[in-house]
């Protein structure tokens, strides 16, 4: 049977010298809190301790739904702006693709014009010619006609050479015309086009 001494005095043993001198029970004394109280004090602080740190992540976690809810609404914002966007690109890559072909359509109309142009404006500022038929090989064009007179044909070729659009101007062959009341000249006329 193990018996605690509640006063606090030590009893000496009858045993053996060496283990009674050097071994001395604990004692409780009433001195200081009691161990029970000092252990309810380290739970509740413990519990309070546990509950501030509850307390703290709750709003954690509500700042952070928070902010999810933030960040969702500002995504479905920016979807509408990028499908506004890719509606907008699309109509402008469209209206490029038009303005591209106009644009490619000026190019090749441009020769053809600028051909016919050119001559144009050079036999009508040339008296006495009239041009009967045209033709474009690409890098030379045949001109076909009837003038008045020789120096009728040579003020045309002149005329050519000094358009800027024709060079290596050359008579193919001249016909003089005696069927009708007035004399002509039929000709023929090549020359290169300075721009192909």
């Amino acid at each position: 049977m193990i018996r605690i001494n509640l006063l606090g005095t030590a009893k000496p043993k009858k045993g053996k010298k060496g283990f009674s001198r050097g071994f001395h029970m604990p004692q409780l004394t009433t001195e200081g809190p009691s161990p029970l109280i000092a252990g309810l004090a380290i739970l509740v602080l413990a519990g309070a301790g546990i509950y501030l740190y509850h307390m703290q992540l709750e709003r954690t976690h509500e700042k952070l739904q928070s902010q999810i809810m933030d960040a969702n609404r500002q995504i479905a914002s920016m979807t509408k702006v990028k499908q506004a966007y890719l509606e907008r690109q699309k109509d402008y890559d469209a209206f490029k693709r038009r303005f591209d072909i106009i644009d490619q359509l000026r190019a090749q109309q441009g020769g053809p014009v600028a051909l016919l142009n050119s001559v144009s404006t050079t036999v009508n500022s040339t008296d006495g010619v009239w041009l009967l038929s045209l033709h474009d090989d690409g890098a030379s064009v045949a001109l076909d006609g009837v003038a008045l007179g020789p120096g009728n044909v040579a003020a045309l070729m002149t005329n050519l050479r000094n358009s800027g659009y024709f060079k290596n101007v050359e008579l193919h062959d001249t016909v003089q015309e005696d069927n009708l009341k007035i004399q002509t000249f039929s000709f023929s006329v090549v020359c290169e086009k300075t721009k192909a």
